[in-house]
């Protein structure tokens, strides 16, 4: 038999198709038990009935010379001495069964002539109906005794709790075996997880696994994938910040050992000041990847709505010395109220990246344009320069993590991109790269849903 693919199914089928089983097993043999004892009562009334019958033919054609005693009915089946009756005519015995007593069972004193009573015979109980007959001279009395109930009645219930009783238990066991079965799959799924290694983050496959396990697996694998993407992420920062680190701390270490070794002042000094300048760089190549880092790990508070126009503006002040110092003109366009959903402190990260990245890699006197606008359905940051540009080539490239653009003539990590596209991912943001049409340099356009 094919079992069906839920768990739930599966149970009901073993179990009540168990069940049935048993039952089935003993209710044939208590039926046909039953069925004997109801029998052997039924046929024992009509044997007496029977009886009744002879003894009164036999009456009529012998006549009355042999009084009472002598008209005792035969005994014609194993039930008949628990049943009784008795014929009075005109206040005498005139007939009865061998098991009768010669008085009547119920006092004509009484005046009891018909119905039902519970008597006491020789210390035996008795529950004896009594009729009349056509004729008032005519009094009979059938009796039975209440013991013969009570063993016909343990008759039924023996046939009944005998089997109920040593069918429990094997029903219980029957029980166990079709739910130990049924779940068998989720002790299969426990023994794959104690088996595997700690470091296995391979999605987890069970041939046979239940319709009601499906959720449960997709959901477990889908944290592995999640635990691997965050090792992953976890290795890849590692590495990128000891292959980074090195090279300022060494830049460092040499200017100062040459510090140490200069007589000069004035050379002195400019050792001195390089090494600051390694520390600059070295402070903020660990900034961008503590920033990148918390970017792909998605650690981002709760998001709220905040205006991205002000944002801007507020980045850009911060940085308008930079951009003077290099004479350049620095534009911004971000007057309408732009509401979008994000954290306040990554997307400041995001918009000082593009506007860095813009000032730093575009030349002296050089155009750089911020704006924001908002469309029908969406929120655009626009960054763009008149500087050199980028090739199509180099442009596919950006946010790749360390990717620089050769002959630039700038230090720097070559992280910004990366995080600009990690920062937009976590704010389910777009991000374009594309020649500026009206400055001629380069265009950033990041692009998410507005909020009205």
């Amino acid at each position: 038999m094919t079992l069906p693919r839920s768990l739930q199914g599966r149970l009901l089928v073993l179990v009540l198709g168990t069940v049935t089983s048993v039952w089935l097993v003993i209710a044939v043999p208590t039926w046909f038990d039953a069925r004997h004892e109801l029998d052997e009562l039924l046929d024992g009334h009509l044997a007496q009935a029977a009886a009744l019958l002879v003894a009164q033919q036999t009456h009529e054609f012998e006549g009355d010379e042999h009084g009472g005693d002598d008209l005792d009915a035969p005994v014609l089946h194993r039930y008949a001495p628990k049943v009784a009756f008795q014929v009075f005519h005109e206040g005498r015995l005139a007939l009865r069964s061998a098991n009768a007593p010669a008085a009547p069972m119920v006092e004509l004193g009484r005046r009891f002539e018909t119905g039902f009573a519970t008597v006491q015979i020789d210390g035996v109980a008795w529950r004896v109906f009594a009729a009349r007959g056509a004729e008032r001279d005519v009094q009979v009395f059938v009796g039975e005794q209440t013991g013969s109930r009570a063993s016909i009645l343990w008759a039924v219930l023996r046939s009944t709790l005998w089997p109920m009783a040593v069918a429990l238990p094997l029903l219980a066991l029957a029980a166990w075996w079709a739910v130990r079965r049924g779940v068998a799959p989720l002790r299969s799924l426990g023994r794959t997880l104690a088996e595997r290694q700690p470091q296995a983050l391979a999605p987890v496959v069970l041939s046979d696994a239940p319709s009601e396990m499906a959720p449960m697996l997709a959901a477990l694998n889908g944290l592995f994938e999640r635990i691997a993407e965050l090792m992953a992420s976890e290795r890849r920062f590692t590495a990128d910040a000891a292959h980074e680190l090195r090279t300022p701390i060494a830049a460092i270490r040499t200017q100062a050992q040459v510090a140490l070794g200069e007589a000069d002042e004035a050379l002195r000094r400019h050792a001195l000041q390089a090494t600051l300048q390694g520390c600059d760089r070295a402070a903020r190549l660990v900034e961008q990847l503590l920033t990148l880092a918390r970017a792909e790990a998605g650690a981002t508070a709760a998001l709220a709505v905040l205006d991205l126009s002000a944002l801007v503006r507020q980045v850009v002040a911060e940085l308008a010395p930079q951009a003077l110092h290099k004479q350049q003109t620095i534009a911004v366009d971000a007057v309408q109220p732009c509401q979008v959903q994000g954290d306040a402190t990554l997307l400041a990260v995001l918009v000082r990246n593009l506007v860095d990245n813009a000032i730093r890699y575009s030349p002296p006197r050089a155009r750089v344009r911020v704006s924001v606008t908002r469309e029908t359905a969406h929120v655009l940051l626009r960054v763009e320069d008149s500087g050199p540009g980028m090739t199509e080539p180099d442009r596919q490239r950006i946010g790749e993590r360390f990717f620089r653009v050769l002959g630039s003539g700038q230090d720097g990590s070559g992280l910004g991109g990366s995080i600009v596209r990690r920062i937009a991912a976590v704010h389910q943001a777009s991000v374009r790269v594309l020649p500026s049409a009206d400055l001629g340099g380069l265009a950033v356009e990041v692009e998410w849903p507005a909020r009205s």
